[in-house]
């Protein structure tokens, strides 16, 4: 079934910290009527915001706060309205990030900590496969040997949220394998995010974001 991104308004936040320019192309590509803004009423009102994140942890969160991006993921979630990370933008939603020993606190919407890589060449930079759970909706239509696009050196490498709640959703969590296995994407009601750039990953990362933009 193809999915409906017919005037899908689609928030790609702009804190200073990710590659804006090449969202907005993907995410124009899939269907959605993108805007790039900082402005925190356009962010709160579109169907969905897109967090992209490059460079350090303690950086990413720091300018996020600036331009109240916390305030806004967070309110948009307690409402039920869709938002995605992106790289660092999926790490700063975990709540901590540990780099060069130094620990800094993130947007903690799920516990766990994003730490170095232990793999024995660092970072993790070009393309890999992913281990998709049965039913993912972000991955729908994209075959088990797909390729995505990483660049990074830190990730989380154990996914401790329980869902204790018969009625609630379990998280569905994707897994990749750099030296040793880390969370490459997570859905999670309306918070979804991956660690690889799916704007960077061709084919299979245009299906991707045309799957997100689908459930909006």
């Amino acid at each position: 079934m193809e999915l409906s991104t017919a005037s899908k308004k689609v928030v790609v936040f702009d804190y200073g910290f990710g590659n804006v320019r090449s969202a907005e192309r993907a995410l124009a590509r899939a269907g959605a009527d993108v805007e790039i803004t900082r402005d925190f009423d356009t962010a709160m009102n579109a169907d969905g915001l897109l967090v992209p994140g490059v460079g350090a942890f303690a950086a990413c969160m720091k300018g996020l706060r600036a331009a109240r991006g916390d305030w806004i993921v967070d309110r948009r979630l307690a409402g039920g309205r869709p938002v995605m990370g992106i790289c660092v933008g999926m790490q700063i939603l975990f709540a901590r990030g540990i780099e060069h020993g130094v620990e800094s606190e993130g947007l903690d919407e799920w516990p766990g900590s994003v730490e170095p890589l232990q793999a024995d060449i660092v970072p993790h930079m070009g393309w890999n496969t992913v281990d998709a759970p049965a039913g993912s909706e972000l991955f729908a239509g994209l075959d088990a040997d797909a390729r995505f696009y990483f660049v990074h050196s830190y990730a989380v490498h154990d996914w401790t949220l329980q869902t204790h709640n018969a009625a609630m959703r379990a998280p569905k969590v994707t897994w990749s394998t750099h030296g040793k296995p880390f969370v490459a994407a997570v859905e999670n009601g309306a918070l979804w995010a991956t660690q690889f750039h799916p704007e960077k990953s061709g084919d299979a990362g245009a299906q991707l974001l045309t799957n997100w933009i689908g459930t909006l």
